[in-house]
């Protein structure tokens, strides 16, 4: 663990503090997030109010604690989603090749030329927003490029020796697949997954931004923000604190993922004895 980089022990203090922060929500907070306190509406930071409060008199400081898990959901579920489609569709691509892999990429090479955030609008707009079908449609998004890392990697290691020699001795492709490919891909699947997670918490905000993704009163830190666009003059920290919050978890991640690159890389010096 000495020879870890900074950039992961980085990475695993801010994600811890924020998994913490979440985990403590709940006996941090004074109030409930959705309590209206019309009387304080636009408080600054206070004694009585740490974050402020909002247009309705919300307490920021219980909305950005309580959004934590909502934001962490947006992320983590949707780089799930891009895993699980992403994977086998890689897999199958760049083992097979031909025919196969035309059939297999063309469609996903289609889906990669629209920007994330144009191609998650467009499949919003068919049907009513919420939470879990944001975090679907973020997942379908960013699967192309998970697709597209594990199937080269895939074509590597299918030229591997070991894997010819699996099938000389008769084992059959899905075999191969699972058993000596698969094993294989995981370690770049893992880094690249971790930074995957920053950019899913940052598109479901966008889209939570535009009314796209959570729904009023969800305490979404996108959501949250684009609520505070009309008063960022007034009251600007309805708008600094959950963007803080955001940042701050988004680096965490891709320092943890920029710290796995370097673990795992063979020719990174600490790796040597």
């Amino acid at each position: 663990m000495r020879r870890w980089p900074m950039a992961l022990w980085a990475g695993m203090a801010l994600i811890s503090i924020v998994l913490l922060i979440g985990l403590l929500a709940p006996l941090l907070v004074r109030f409930p997030f959705d309590e209206l306190h019309l009387g304080d509406r636009f408080t600054p930071p206070s004694g009585a109010y740490w974050f402020g409060t909002d247009e309705f008199g919300r307490d920021v400081f219980s909305r950005v604690l309580t959004g934590t898990w909502a934001s962490l959901f947006f992320g983590v579920g949707a780089t799930a989603i891009a895993i699980a489609l992403g994977i086998p569709l890689g897999i199958l691509a760049g083992h097979l090749g031909g025919f196969a892999d035309e059939a297999v990429m063309r469609p996903l090479d289609i889906l990669m030329s629209f920007p994330p955030i144009i191609l998650a609008m467009l499949m919003l707009a068919m049907t009513e927003p919420g939470i879990v079908k944001t975090v679907i449609v973020v997942g379908v998004v960013y699967t192309p490029t998970i697709a597209r890392i594990t199937r080269s990697s895939a074509i590597t290691i299918s030229k591997e020796a070991y894997v010819e020699a699996a099938g000389a001795l008769g084992a059959s492709t899905m075999h191969k697949m699972v058993r000596h490919i698969l094993p294989n891909v995981i370690p770049t699947i893992s880094v690249e997954a971790t930074i995957q997670i920053g950019f899913c918490i940052l598109l479901a905000a966008a889209l939570s931004f535009v009314g796209l993704g959570a729904q009023p009163p969800s305490s979404d830190w996108g959501l949250m923000i684009s609520d505070a666009r009309p008063y960022v003059l007034r009251a600007p920290w309805v708008a600094i604190f959950p963007g803080i919050f955001m940042g701050v978890t988004v680096v965490g991640f891709n320092l943890l993922g920029d710290g796995l690159r370097e673990l795992l890389d063979p020719r990174a010096s600490h790796g040597r004895r």
